[in-house]
């Protein structure tokens, strides 16, 4: 991936819950596109949230939900992430659990690695 360029950014929402064998959603998918060569991913935990039911998730401790919110990031050419996305449908049937995937267009400002 170049600075300077187009790309387009990968934001999949799914429930920290959500498992494929035992093995969190959130991290198949950052593993996965990591093997997939895409140029970077993050997971975040969300920390307030509400979804298709209408009912708030919060990570306040009196309150605290088990199934707080995680959502993936993911940036990279149009091509790559577009090659990805069929990956990321099968690990969904796969975890039989809900979400919400966009994608975005974006410019890339800057992308390096650490110099050490």
């Amino acid at each position: 991936m170049k600075a300077n360029s187009d790309a387009l950014l990968l934001r999949i929402f799914v429930g920290e819950s959500d498992k494929v064998k035992h093995v969190p959603l959130y991290e198949i998918i950052v593993r996965e596109a990591r093997e997939a060569g895409l140029a970077g991913a993050t997971a975040w935990r969300g920390v307030l949230a509400y979804g298709p039911t209408s009912r708030i998730k919060t990570a306040k401790l009196l309150d605290l939900s088990p199934d707080m919110p995680m959502i993936i990031e993911i940036a990279d050419q149009e091509d790559a992430v577009n090659a990805f996305l069929p990956r990321v449908n099968e690990l969904f049937e796969q975890s039989n659990g809900g979400g919400l995937v966009t994608v975005e267009k974006v410019r890339i400002i800057q992308y390096r690695h650490k110099k050490e």
